[in-house]
């Protein structure tokens, strides 16, 4: 059992027309650095982390874990989305598997986000048939909620914490009527 459920960890890697979604690996150290510390990255998620703290708690490779992927573009990583069970810090997405995405600067406006997402839920759909995904971010965040349209979530709700107003989608796989 994985936090994805009976889902056998990790997947092959997953190739879509431009990119691959994978395994973190040593070589994504520097990366996932520089992600996580990005002050544009970190607007809407309480700010960049201080690279210094990065360094010293990343000492190698970033850790593996099961729903977490990295995206690569050429071989270099431009991304990381993550597809786990929502631990709870969302009540209404308790137990369900939660969608997350964060793309460096330089990768926004290719349409990388959305190729690499759908490829995502699709594995998703093929692992765990008929699951639910959710999905929260900013209001004030119009790029999240322009990709979360296009990835077919469907509004659930909007609610204020972290000081702003939050926007609560669900994404359901499509499924055959025959």
């Amino acid at each position: 059992m994985t936090e994805l459920g009976p889902v056998a960890w990790p997947p092959a890697p997953i190739k879509t027309e431009r990119l691959v979604l994978r395994e973190p690996e040593a070589r994504d150290r520097a990366a996932v650095i520089e992600l996580l510390a990005s002050p544009e990255v970190g607007t809407y998620l309480g700010g960049p982390q201080p690279r210094d703290e990065l360094e010293h708690a990343m000492p190698g490779a970033p850790s593996r874990r099961p729903g977490l992927f990295i995206v690569d573009l050429d071989k270099v990583m431009i991304g990381q989305i993550t597809l786990t069970k929502d631990t709870g810090h969302l009540r209404q997405g308790a137990g369900k598997a939660e969608l997350g995405y964060l793309f460096l600067p330089q990768a926004w406006g290719h349409g990388y986000a959305a190729e690499a997402c759908a490829a995502a839920l699709d594995w998703f759909a093929g692992a765990l048939p008929g699951e639910p995904v959710v999905l929260a971010t900013q209001t004030a965040n119009v790029r999240s909620m322009r990709l979360a349209a296009k990835l077919g979530f469907i509004e659930v709700e909007r609610f204020d914490a972290y000081g702003a107003q939050q926007w609560f989608g669900m994404w359901s796989p499509v499924t055959s009527s025959d």
